[in-house]
C-alpha cells in the first residue's frame, strides 16, 4: 500500500479524461514538482512562467536537507513523510545520486564553544567525523541517520525535474513576468505578461508557486501576507574532499560570552563541496532575484564558523565557489497555504514553505496535481493548508463568524 502510494509513476493516477491546461506561475522547486507531477499523470497541457531562469532563487541557494521525521507532531508531518519518501522514489527513477547529488547521510548536532572558552584548547571528542577536528566542537549527538535524512543539490534537483518535464511530457518553459491572472465569472480565464506586448496565455487552471514573490500577485496579497526570511550561505571546496565523509551538521555558536546564539548547518555534497548556511534576517524582497547579494557581515561569520567547525575548510584550506544569499517564503502563522483559493475557479496556490520547500517539494507538486485533475489529493492531506484556514481567519477578526 504504501510503495504505491508514494511510486512517482503512481502517484495519484487520474480518471480524468479531458485535458486540462496549466500555467503554472513560478519555476522554483515548488513550480517545477507541480510540473512534473502535472505532467506524468497525462491529463495536463502544462505551461510554466518564469520570470529569470529555473532555480535562480532559494531553491537554486538552499541547503537541500531532507528529513523524514523532524516535522511530526505539527501539521507538516504528514506532508514530510510523504515527501521525504517520494524524494526517494525520484531518486530512484531520475537516477538522483548521478544527476542531482541525492543520497542518505548521517545528521550530527553539536555546540561550538566560544573563542575566549579556556577549554578551547582541549582535543576534539572521538565521537565526531575526522574531518570535524575543531577544538572547540563539543557535544555531538546523532540526530539522523541514513534511514531517516537525506539530501539533494537543491538546484541540479529542480532543475531535472523540469528539464525531464519538458523533454519527455511536453512541459513548455517562458520566461517572463506574471502581471495578472485573467479572471471571467468567477473562472480563470487566462495569464497576462508584463511587457510591450501584454502577452496573455488562455487557460483554464493556473498555480501560483511564485515564493516570497507571492505578495506582487493581487490575488494573493488580498488574502494573506508572505514576507521574505533572507538567508545567507556559503560553498567551499577543500583541497581534499574525500576527506569529508557525510555528516550534516546543526551548530550552536556563541560567537563571544554573552552573545546571541547562532544556529548555523554544514552540508558536505557528494560533488566534494560543502555548503554552510544561516545568519536569517527579516528583509525586503527585491522585484528581481538577481539582485539579491549576500551581506558581508553575514558572509564573514560563516566563513568564521567554517574555519571553526573544520580546518578543511579554513582560508587558504578551501576555494571559495559562492557567497550568496536568497529568501524563504513564510506566512504569519508559519504553515505554507497550498489549494484552491475560494471564489476563483481554477486558481491554485502553493507558497509559504519557508526553510522545507526542497522538502516537501514533491508532496506539495504531487498533491496539488491529484487535486487539479482529480478533485482530491491523495498523496497528502492539504486541509491544514487550505487558503479557506486565512479567509476564516481574517473573518474572524472581523466578527463575521461566530
Amino acid at each position: 500500500m504504501a510503495s504505491q502510494l508514494l511510486s512517482p509513476s503512481a502517484v495519484g493516477q487520474g480518471t480524468a479524461s479531458v485535458e486540462k491546461t496549466v500555467v503554472v506561475c513560478g519555476g522554483g522547486v515548488i513550480g517545477a514538482c507541480t510540473a512534473y507531477f502535472l505532467a506524468t499523470k497525462g491529463a495536463a497541457r502544462v505551461t510554466v512562467v518564469e520570470k529569470s531562469s529555473v532555480a535562480c532563487a532559494a531553491s537554486g541557494k538552499a541547503g537541500g536537507f531532507l528529513a523524514l521525521d523532524w516535522c511530526d507532531g505539527s501539521p507538516l508531518g504528514v506532508l514530510a513523510r510523504a515527501s521525504f519518501h517520494l524524494h526517494r522514489s525520484l531518486a530512484t527513477a531520475l537516477d538522483g545520486p548521478a544527476n542531482y547529488g541525492y543520497r542518505p547521510l548521517d545528521t550530527l548536532s553539536l555546540t561550538l564553544l566560544p573563542s575566549s572558552s579556556s577549554a578551547s584548547d582541549a582535543a576534539p571528542s572521538p565521537s565526531f567525523p575526522r574531518w570535524v577536528d575543531g577544538p572547540r566542537a563539543r557535544q555531538p549527538r546523532t540526530i539522523g541517520t541514513t534511514e531517516t535524512t537525506a539530501q539533494v543539490h537543491p538546484q541540479l534537483f529542480t532543475r531535472t525535474l523540469m528539464s525531464v518535464a519538458a523533454s519527455k511530457h511536453g512541459v513548455e518553459v517562458v520566461i517572463g513576468e506574471v502581471e495578472r491572472v485573467e479572471v471571467e465569472d468567477g473562472r480563470v480565464a487566462g495569464v497576462k505578461l508584463k511587457g510591450s506586448d501584454g502577452r496573455v496565455i488562455p487557460t483554464d487552471t493556473v498555480v501560483l508557486a511564485l515564493g516570497p514573490w507571492s505578495n506582487r500577485t493581487p490575488i494573493v496579497s488580498s488574502l494573506f501576507n508572505v514576507s521574505g526570511l533572507k538567508a545567507h550561505s556559503i560553498i567551499l571546496q577543500p583541497k581534499v574532499p574525500d576527506a569529508i565523509t557525510p555528516h550534516a551538521l546543526f551548530l550552536s555558536y556563541q560567537p563571544a560570552p554573552g552573545s546571541k546564539t547562532l544556529d548555523p548547518e554544514v552540508y558536505p555534497r557528494p560533488t566534494g563541496e560543502v555548503y554552510i548556511c544561516g545568519m536569517s534576517k527579516e528583509a525586503e524582497v527585491p522585484d528581481d532575484p538577481e539582485e539579491i547579494h549576500g551581506e558581508s557581515e553575514s558572509i564573514s561569520m560563516l566563513h568564521e564558523i567554517a574555519s571553526t567547525v573544520s580546518s578543511h575548510l579554513r582560508d587558504g584550506e578551501a576555494e571559495v565557489v559562492a557567497e550568496q544569499a536568497c529568501f524563504l517564503p513564510c506566512t504569519d502563522d508559519g504553515l505554507p497555504v497550498i489549494g484552491e483559493i475560494p471564489g476563483i475557479k481554477g486558481c491554485y496556490v502553493a507558497t509559504g514553505h519557508s526553510c522545507w520547500g526542497i522538502l516537501n517539494g514533491p508532496a506539495t507538486g504531487a498533491s496539488l496535481a491529484e487535486l487539479i485533475v482529480d478533485g482530491n489529493s491523495t498523496t497528502a492531506d492539504l486541509k491544514p493548508f487550505s487558503p479557506s484556514r486565512v479567509l476564516n481567519v481574517y473573518a474572524f477578526a472581523l466578527n463575521l463568524l461566530p
